[in-house]
């Protein structure tokens, strides 16, 4: 798995990288389609289902009598985190940041016998995720059915084209060990010519 943007396009996008435009982009909307279909069957599957959530080797403490702030302590490893649930936080940060119960936050609910599913944002629950995947994708068809473009004409900037011809021109930043290449050409210290060492 990888974090780069550009690397996970490419490798989505694997042996479609040497197409035209036309083609490329052709690919991308098919591929972006199969994916969107292939998610929305696993949204009304999970829907379907009832997708739970199990956690175990864990030990809940309370900690007041509203049942709000839980010790929790993980038999594997021995860790011991502070879970306030009315404020929505976890010690772990999992709760604050990702906005959906971690595995310590769904160990409290699982001992309070508390639905886990009412501290889940509303942007994670699968109402809301078969919401995205409603929309279908409409047909390409030919390219000579398609509307006449109306906006902007793009030209291409001539003085960002590259030149074939001679030696690439130097694209890295220069430090101080490319100072005696500024300085101009080499003099001999005996004879005082250049183009000699």
């Amino acid at each position: 798995m990888t974090t780069n943007l550009v690397e996970c396009i490419n490798s989505v996008l694997k042996g479609a990288g040497n197409l035209p435009v036309l083609a490329l982009v052709r690919a991308t909307y098919y591929r972006l389609n199969e994916f969107f279909m292939r998610k929305s069957a696993e949204t009304h599957e999970r829907k379907r289902a009832g997708f739970t959530y199990f956690v175990g080797n864990i030990v809940v403490h309370r900690f007041d009598r509203w049942n709000e702030v839980f010790e929790v302590r993980e038999m594997t490893s021995g860790k011991v985190l502070v879970v306030d649930i009315a404020r929505r936080t976890c010690d772990c940060g999992h709760f604050q940041v990702e906005r959906i119960p971690c595995r310590h936050v769904i160990a409290c609910c699982a001992n309070q016998r508390i639905d886990c599913q009412l501290y889940v944002h509303d942007v994670y629950k699968m109402t809301e995720v078969r919401k995205v995947y409603k929309f279908e994708f409409t047909l390409l068809g030919d390219a000579e059915t398609w509307p006449a473009y109306g906006g902007p004409t793009l030209v291409a900037n001539p003085a960002l084209r590259r030149t074939l011809k001679g030696r690439p021109k130097l694209t890295r930043y220069l430090n101080e060990m490319d100072s005696h290449d500024m300085h101009g050409p080499r003099i001999c210290c005996l004879c005082g010519a250049q183009d000699h060492s």
